[in-house]
C-alpha cells in the first residue's frame, strides 16, 4: 500500500501536467498547450500598467476611453497575456456601454466564468482559461441569438486583424471572414 500511493500521486501529476511541459515543442501556436501565462516579472515588463492592472488585479478600464470599444475592423481578439483566442468581430456589437461587447465567445473552452461580489450583488466575471486573465463581465441583456453581453476590457485584449491571422498563427479563423 505504501508503494501504491506515491505511484498514484506520480501518475495523477503526470496526467494533470500541461502538455507543453513534456511536449517536443512542435505544438501548433494556437493549441491550448501553447497558451502559457508568463511570470509576474515578465508580465510587468511586457504589459502596460493598465493592462497589468486589469488582467492581474481585476481592475476595470474607463468606458469610452479604451482601445477597442469602437473598433470596426474585422478580426479576432485574443488574451493579451497568453494569446488564447477569445472573441471575434463577427460577434461584436455596439452595446452603448463604452467597452467592447460580444454576444458570444469565439472559443468557449478558452473562457471561464466565476461569480464575484465586488459590487455587493453577484456578477459573472469572465476570465481566460489558461492565463487566468480578468477579461470583464457577462450580462444577460445582450442581443439575439444568445441574449448575452460579454462586456470586456480592451486592456485585456490584443486584436488580430483578418489580414494578420495567418502570419500570427490563427489561420483556422480565416474562414469566419470569407464572403
Amino acid at each position: 500500500m505504501k508503494k501504491i500511493i506515491p505511484t498514484i500521486v506520480f501518475i495523477t501529476l503526470l496526467i494533470a501536467m500541461p502538455s507543453s511541459v513534456y511536449s517536443d515543442g512542435d505544438t501548433d501556436s494556437t493549441s491550448p498547450s501553447s497558451y502559457i501565462k508568463p511570470t509576474k516579472e515578465e508580465l510587468r515588463q511586457r504589459l502596460t500598467p493598465l493592462q497589468y492592472s486589469v488582467t492581474q488585479s481585476d481592475d476595470t478600464e474607463q468606458p469610452f476611453n479604451n482601445e477597442f470599444w469602437d473598433e470596426k475592423r474585422e478580426g479576432i481578439y485574443v488574451d493579451i497575456v497568453s494569446g488564447e483566442p477569445l472573441f471575434s468581430s463577427t460577434h461584436k456589437y455596439k452595446s452603448g456601454t463604452g467597452w467592447p461587447s460580444f454576444y458570444q465567445t469565439l472559443e468557449s473552452a478558452n473562457v471561464t466564468e466565476e461569480t464575484d461580489y465586488i459590487l455587493i450583488f453577484p456578477r459573472t466575471e469572465v476570465r481566460s482559461k489558461n492565463a487566468d486573465s480578468h477579461l470583464g463581465h457577462l450580462f444577460k441583456d445582450g442581443p439575439e441569438p444568445t441574449g448575452l453581453r460579454y462586456c470586456i476590457n480592451s486592456a485585456s485584449l490584443k486584436f488580430i486583424s483578418v489580414n494578420q491571422l495567418k502570419t500570427a498563427g490563427y489561420e483556422k479563423y480565416v474562414h469566419l471572414f470569407e464572403k
